[in-house]
């Protein structure tokens, strides 16, 4: 057999190199705007609707904080026809969002009282500073993990968050698996 026939059956096609360019783009662009607007939605229910976030409602926004640049990464080097790096980042945003998901079955778990939460999460207090101090305790709004402050059809915002985090870990891996 022909050593360059077998090599130039072995290269990708130039139709296959742009359609596993073009899903690793989709998938990219749709992790980091669904990323993104995941973000802008906890910050709507925190500064506009007056929900204050707790310590586990918090840590569930870092995987999105850095997944966004991560997939704007994958998105670039998927558009320059990188699709080995684009893979990789995509794989992290896909790890991140395992993440993600992973906290907020966990916090949802602990709102529904499945199981318990972590002690210190039981908000925070007043700053202590000069003046009434027994007037600042008494005015002190304690956030607590335990306690779903929003729900709507029964889920509360972290029983969303596992679903968007979990449909994003599988636009990620789909993108990340995309071979020429």
């Amino acid at each position: 057999m022909n050593t360059s026939a077998a090599t130039a059956s072995a290269a990708p096609s130039p139709d296959a190199r742009r359609a596993a360019r073009n899903r690793q783009v989709t998938a990219a662009l749709v992790v980091a705007v669904a990323s993104a607007g995941a973000l802008a939605g906890a910050w709507y229910f925190q500064l506009v609707v007056g929900l204050a976030p707790c310590p586990l409602c918090l840590e569930q926004r870092i995987p999105y904080y850095i997944a966004v640049p991560v997939a704007l990464v994958a998105l670039l080097v998927a558009a320059f026809g990188k699709t080995g790096p684009a893979r990789v980042a995509l794989a992290l945003c896909g790890m991140l969002m395992a993440l993600g998901a992973f906290l907020a079955v966990y916090h949802a778990g602990v709102e529904w009282a499945w199981w318990a939460g972590p002690e210190t999460c039981s908000g925070a207090g007043p700053a202590l500073g000069g003046g009434n101090l027994l007037g600042q305790l008494q005015t002190a709004r304690v956030v607590r993990c335990d306690e779903a402050a929003w729900r709507l059809f029964g889920l509360s915002l972290a029983g969303y968050n596992a679903f968007i985090a979990s449909a994003l870990v599988v636009v990620a891996m789909w993108g990340a698996t995309a071979k020429a």
